[in-house]
């Protein structure tokens, strides 16, 4: 994966320059047609547009796709965006869909200590929910859609209480969504690899089943009292099956920084090199100055991506110095009401505007970073072309109304349209 250096084309795209970008290449003429390659056969001309805030508003040339920096070919579709401002769509780099009541009744949660309660009140609301996994995941992934996101890795729980169903949920609701969304499933052993009797030998199945691009893991030491074992064993899937790895890795002390090593010493050995991701990794903040430093230089260096969802001030990760050393972070949503928690909504501009938050940010340009690390960090982490309106970049973007970019980031307003692939697929809130 190798960073982008494309032609600077509009003022306001600076403030969201950055570094890593993981480029990923367009889609096979080969490959079967799909429903939005079919959207992506005529030019479209998004007319009077202000790219990033700019003052002067101008045309967005789409051709298969893709923005153009030429003129519109004859006969292109005219989507006329009256002066609104035109920013990167949003990716959700850490989503929970499968495990989600978003659209049904309020659900009263129980008190909770640790991860296996949690676990426990997972399986409880599984098994009482009226709609299947595949509906539910819908609705919450389309109503994403609605807010911005162009893309997202989602995390689907894989133990025996469940089977396969969330795998097979969560890709069903991928492909009825693949003209508006770009999704990466991880099988993600919830329960535990190896305390779990079972997790393994699904793993193993969801891996060779296809439907899933990365498998997971969670905190080796803490919660699975195994950690060469539950490393060895996803690691090995991975690199038997050409799947990607993402750990969940919350522990705040000693332990984290252990598990860490020994997932860099594992990406060496295995030449996993870009295709490893840790999510949280709560214990990167506790470090001083100079063990962080060395910690992210091995990260840069094996290419390992790392996610934050900007829980708290003292729990998000150190993204500049990460990015110093060359460490891509997307920002990610996290659970969306589910047992864990009545809070989320899978908007990622409130995400963006929660890292500000939390960060403690004023500064205009310290805004329009908390955006780019929701608009193109995550597409890093996801290996896909950041859609930073650039000729050549994807044509996803959203459309609002506002001043400015760091205005947008505080303000949060409603998303007029939002376009992907060059098609709009969202009107005022709604799917079109």
């Amino acid at each position: 994966m190798t960073p982008l250096s494309r032609r600077g084309m509009l003022a306001g795209a600076a403030a969201l320059a950055g570094t890593g970008a993981a480029a990923s290449a367009a889609p096979s003429a080969a490959a079967a047609p799909g429903a939005r390659d079919d959207k992506r056969r005529k030019a479209v001309v998004f007319r009077d547009v202000r790219p990033f805030g700019a003052r002067t508003p101008v045309d967005l040339t789409v051709v298969d796709g893709r923005i153009t920096g030429g003129r519109a070919p004859h006969g292109a579709e005219v989507v006329d965006c009256d002066g609104r401002v035109a920013l990167p769509s949003l990716v959700d780099a850490h989503i929970h869909p499968d495990k989600t009541t978003w659209g049904g009744d309020w659900v009263t949660r129980k008190p909770a200590s640790g991860i296996a309660d949690y676990v426990a009140q997972d399986v409880e609301l599984f098994k009482s929910q009226p709609r299947p996994v595949g509906e539910r995941a819908y609705g919450l992934m389309a109503h994403a859609v609605t807010r911005g996101t162009r893309a997202m890795r989602a995390h689907v729980d894989v133990a025996p209480a469940y089977d396969l169903a969330g795998v097979e949920g969560v890709d069903t609701a991928r492909d009825r969504l693949r003209h508006a969304l770009d999704v990466q499933i991880v099988a993600f052993p919830q329960h535990g690899v190896v305390r779990t009797p079972g997790t393994a030998e699904l793993l193993e199945e969801a891996a060779r089943s296809g439907r899933i691009d990365l498998v997971g893991g969670i905190d080796p030491i803490s919660f699975d009292h195994a950690m060469d074992e539950q490393l060895d064993l996803v690691f090995g899937l991975a690199d038997r099956h050409g799947v990607g790895v993402d750990i969940h890795l919350h522990d705040r002390d000693e332990k984290g920084t252990k598990v860490l090593r020994a997932i860099i010493d594992r990406t060496r050995a295995l030449s996993l090199r870009g295709k490893v991701t840790v999510s949280h990794v709560f214990c990167l903040p506790k470090l001083a100055d100079r063990e962080l430093a060395a910690m992210a230089a091995d990260l840069g260096d094996l290419d390992i991506s790392l996610t934050t969802v900007a829980p708290s001030e003292s729990l998000v990760l150190p993204i500049a110095k990460l990015r110093e050393h060359g460490v891509r972070v997307g920002l990610g949503s996290d659970g969306v009401r589910d047992a864990w928690s009545p809070f989320g909504n899978a908007d990622m501009l409130h995400r963006t505007h929660l890292l500000g938050w939390v960060t403690d940010v004023r500064l205009d340009e310290e805004l329009a970073d908390c955006y780019r690390v929701g608009a193109h960090g995550g597409s890093d982490v996801m290996g896909l072309d950041r859609a930073d309106l650039e000729p050549g970049a994807p044509a996803d973007f959203v459309l609002v109304r506002a001043e400015c970019l760091p205005q947008v980031v505080v303000d949060m307003p409603q998303r007029d349209m939002v376009v992907h692939g060059g098609r709009v697929v969202a009107r005022n809130g709604k799917l079109v």
